[in-house]
């Protein structure tokens, strides 16, 4: 199932191709906020001090029949966006009535997972690679709410491949001393699907700001922490539940883990075969798993 590009990249897409007027109508639909653009076309015209000749052959330069059609199109991306979990979990249950549950989260994984590589960017993937690989950078990651479980789980794997790896802390009241180290050899990793959080957002200005470098993983909408991001990976999550399915996203971290280890072998085979040492030898570790008997 192809995939239909939101509005928003459309105009990234053709941003060369526009005229000095069009250029001045792009605005009002790459940010968050699109009040303007679901007005009248009279009154976007106003806002971008253009005609509306111009407003209707941007919206065709974008591929759209006209100015109606390129706002049925940002009012059915709203819709997706602003889904609520209840109307996502009915929607699922009429559309799959007979099948089991198991078997249709399976079909929609696989569909997320082939639609997330049809527009994976392959260069930003090995890009992105290397430079959490390279450990003359510091790498720090954070998830929301949902997501906090993926930046734990990238967490888990990176500490051990390599050094200078920081899982930060969930709550925003500790954060403004964990950025007083942030430099442009700073890498922050973070995870932000619908609903986008806006202490993410906060979090990621802040570490720009000192010069970092943000890595964003989202879903198919866009984090408006995309505007902050050096480089971006949205995963598909739909799934026929009340709640976003992370399997594609993790998908692309797993792979990434992979890669870090493959390019770095014997750098991480050293540390791995370091921890396996010390968790034999140090008594803690060592009798974990031990019942009462077995220790005394």
């Amino acid at each position: 199932m192809d995939e239909k590009p939101l509005v928003r990249d459309l105009v990234k897409a053709h941003s060369r191709q526009f005229t000095p007027a069009e250029r001045r109508v792009a605005p009002f639909f790459q940010g968050e906020s699109l009040e303007v653009a679901l007005q009248s076309i009279t009154k976007l015209a106003e806002a971008a001090e253009v005609s509306t000749p111009t407003i209707v052959r941007f919206a065709r330069k974008l591929g759209f029949d006209g100015f109606h059609d390129m706002q049925n199109a940002i009012r059915a991306e709203l819709a997706d966006r602003i889904k609520k979990p209840l109307a996502k979990l009915e929607a699922a249950e009429m559309a799959g009535q007979q099948d089991h549950i198991l078997n249709r989260f399976a079909q929609q994984a696989v569909s997320n997972i082939n639609r997330t590589l049809s527009h994976l960017d392959l260069a930003a993937f090995d890009d992105v690679t290397e430079e959490l690989a390279d450990t003359s950078k510091a790498v720090y990651l954070l998830g929301g709410r949902i997501t906090r479980a993926n930046a734990q789980n990238f967490f888990n794997h990176l500490q051990i491949i390599r050094p200078g790896v920081t899982l930060m802390d969930s709550s925003p009241n500790v954060w403004p001393q964990t950025l007083l180290d942030f430099t442009a050899d700073t890498v922050l990793v973070l995870f932000d699907i619908r609903r986008y959080e806006k202490d993410l957002e906060r979090l990621a200005s802040l570490a720009v700001g000192q010069g970092a470098r943000i890595i964003l993983f989202t879903d198919q909408w866009g984090s408006p922490i995309e505007k902050q991001a050096s480089a971006s990976f949205r995963a598909m999550v739909e799934a026929p539940s009340a709640w976003d399915s992370s399997l594609a996203l993790n998908l692309i971290v797993e792979a990434m883990i992979a890669q870090i280890q493959k390019r770095h072998a014997s750098r991480s085979t050293e540390r791995i075969k370091t921890l396996e040492e010390m968790l034999g030898e140090t008594p803690i570790f060592r009798d974990l798993g031990k019942t009462e008997d077995d220790v005394s």
